[in-house]
């Protein structure tokens, strides 16, 4: 972890916000086994409110029924889904993609919307994918996969939130995450990137957590973008109640997404 930074349960699977709200359908978990075996399933979180409905990878194939269930809980229905966001291609994160035949998907680098038109993007040169410019942007984060992207929610009541698959595997994950890596050191610089720009984190095997950034310290990714002052003001602005509810601080400018494509 950056000098400078912590992070803290956020003991809630629900931010909200306005227009966007981000709601942990299915917390993901990664279980050893005696055998040498693992048994896992990743996150599902649904992003929703604006003119997006998105969702952030599919469980495994092993969800199929379960799936729906959890959307009908929040009101919705696969059909009610824009887009799919598949943070990468593991079979815990994107088995159920055929779900949802109408939404725009973007697995890992490839992109592609329901009549099957493959749509041109910068990911792989560092750009986002704006889905609700300002507000919403999937961002490229390689290193688990080589192709790995996170999506970004700005606005919310507890700030930032970023669903982040396996750039974490779950908070305080030090002495894991590098052996499932393809490359550590790809991942090393994304998670930094990740902590810099992130409030709260969403990890693809385990509850989201917030970012605590202590005073008088600067958080700074390796590629010099990013930095993020360590001044505590996000938090203070956005911080949770004791009950799970979050105190609305300013809106931060909607305007300052940056370039990259937009669908």
């Amino acid at each position: 972890m950056p000098r400078g930074v912590r992070t803290s349960p956020l003991g809630t699977q629900e931010v909200p916000g306005s227009p966007y709200r981000v709601r942990v359908l299915q917390v993901g978990y990664s279980i050893p086994q005696a055998d040498g075996t693992c048994r896992a399933d990743g996150s599902i979180t649904l992003v929703w409110g604006g003119l997006v409905t998105a969702l952030v990878d599919t469980g495994g194939p092993w969800d199929r029924q379960r799936l729906p269930q959890l959307l009908s809980e929040q009101g919705l229905s696969p059909g009610d889904i824009t887009h799919v966001v598949c943070t990468h291609g593991h079979s815990d994160h994107a088995g159920n993609i055929n779900l949802f035949p109408a939404a725009t998907l973007l697995l890992g680098w490839d992109l592609s919307r329901a009549d099957g038109l493959y749509l041109r993007h910068g990911l792989a040169a560092g750009q986002p994918v704006q889905l609700h410019p300002g507000l919403v942007e999937v961002v490229p984060t390689p290193g688990h996969t080589r192709s790995h992207v996170s999506l970004v929610v700005r606005g919310t009541a507890a700030g930032t939130v970023v669903v982040a698959g396996d750039v974490f595997e779950r908070e305080r994950d030090e002495g894991q995450w590098r052996a499932l890596s393809e490359d550590p050191a790809e991942q090393e610089r994304s998670r930094r990137r990740v902590l810099a720009m992130a409030d709260v984190i969403v990890p693809g095997h385990g509850p989201p957590f917030r970012v605590l950034r202590d005073t008088g310290f600067l958080l700074v990714p390796e590629d010099g973008e990013g930095a993020t002052s360590g001044d505590g003001s996000k938090q203070h602005e956005n911080a949770p109640r004791g009950d799970g509810t979050f105190r609305s601080g300013p809106k931060e400018d909607e305007d300052g997404a940056g370039g990259g494509s937009m669908l």
